[in-house]
């Protein structure tokens, strides 16, 4: 669901940058009155969790579409609302910033769509109410599937209505709506089952880690957990990766149904132009891999498919490297935090 520039327009972009910056400085106090001495490092492993995660597309039978987890929602059962909506937004900045995953303009939309919707709506209104805080019980699994999929078509109209707001005529509300519903419902499934058993992992190793359980008066060590996350990162960045599907995701499926075509027609506004320039220097590793690999164009109909698993080195560095650079961001965000809320705490005394 991650939405590139030619699906927005200049004033929507930049009002949601607006909006998600708003809400960011807004968890960012919330984060620093309540930090905990454990949130750092679990923010920046979980970072680097997701950012592997999410290059694992898994088809969706039936359909020639796939998806990938957002991971919103395990971030905001893991972390709290606040943080996670940090560590959502790092992810999403790496990705679009270093691998062009997503427009530089449509970032505030993206962190809006993919973060908002599972920290703030979906997780206080169906998580914690059908959970009652427990984890790894059938009911922790069944607030899990409904809160996931709640956030996933949320976040799925938030992106109809932003490409609406914006004026892209080939896309008529009607039309792309009963497309992007009905294909990440069966993306949240995914979440739902994949939030759920991380949880229950988490849960079983270390239940002090969880938000919304009293710290032990000993000190308990996370490493455990962070080990088990950090080791899982690697493998999904590193190797799993080349097992993702080829299919399309849900966003440009859905947009090829509507269409005919998987493309949009960039405006051709000043500020595209300026944006995708700044993206096309930055993005050291286009498309999660080295550059010399990209744009492959499609095959004809009379050769072979492209191999499967894509086994590449360009795709295991993306992994790693990605991971590294997300766990670095949302290290440092909690690491700065921290700082100021000791400062602060010095301060007063």
């Amino acid at each position: 669901m991650h939405m590139a520039d030619a699906l927005i327009s200049p004033a929507v972009g930049v009002t949601l940058w607006v909006v998600s910056g708003g809400l960011l400085a807004g968890c960012a106090r919330k984060v620093q009155q309540t930090l905990r001495d454990d949130l750092v490092p679990l923010m920046g492993v979980l970072g680097a969790f997701i950012f592997a995660a999410q290059m694992i597309n898994f088809s969706i039978p039936g359909t020639g579409s796939s998806g990938h987890l957002g991971g919103g929602l395990l971030l905001t059962v893991l972390l709290g609302p606040y943080a996670a909506f940090l560590v959502i937004a790092s992810v999403l900045t790496v990705q679009a910033f270093f691998f062009a995953d997503g427009g530089l303009l449509a970032l505030g939309c993206n962190i809006f769509n993919l973060g908002f919707f599972p920290a703030f709506v979906a997780y206080p209104l169906l998580y914690r109410v059908l959970a009652r805080g427990q984890y790894g019980t059938p009911r922790a699994w069944t607030a899990a599937m409904v809160a996931a999929i709640a956030g996933l078509q949320l976040g799925a109209l938030s992106v109809v209505l932003e490409t609406g707001a914006s004026g892209i005529s080939e896309l008529p509300f009607g039309a792309f709506v009963l497309m992007m519903l009905p294909i990440h419902l069966a993306i949240g499934v995914v979440e739902g089952l994949a939030t759920a058993a991380v949880v229950a992992f988490v849960a079983r190793a270390r239940p002090e880690a969880l938000p919304t359980v009293p710290a032990a008066g000993a000190a308990v060590s996370r490493r455990p957990v962070l080990i088990g996350l950090a080791i899982a990162a690697v493998v999904m960045g590193g190797v799993a990766s080349w097992f993702a599907s080829r299919q399309p995701d849900g966003l440009e499926w859905s947009i090829t149904r509507v269409t005919g075509h998987q493309d949009i027609t960039v405006s051709g506004a000043p500020l595209h132009r300026k944006l995708a320039a700044v993206q096309e220097r930055t993005a050291m590793l286009p498309g999660y891999g080295f550059p010399a690999s990209q744009a492959i164009p499609a095959a004809p109909a009379n050769t072979r498919p492209a191999p499967w698993p894509a086994v590449s080195a360009g795709t295991s560095v993306a992994g790693i490297v990605g991971g590294l650079m997300t766990l670095a961001l949302a290290g440092l965000i909690g690491f700065v935090l921290k700082a100021r809320s000791m400062q602060r705490a010095h301060g007063n005394g």
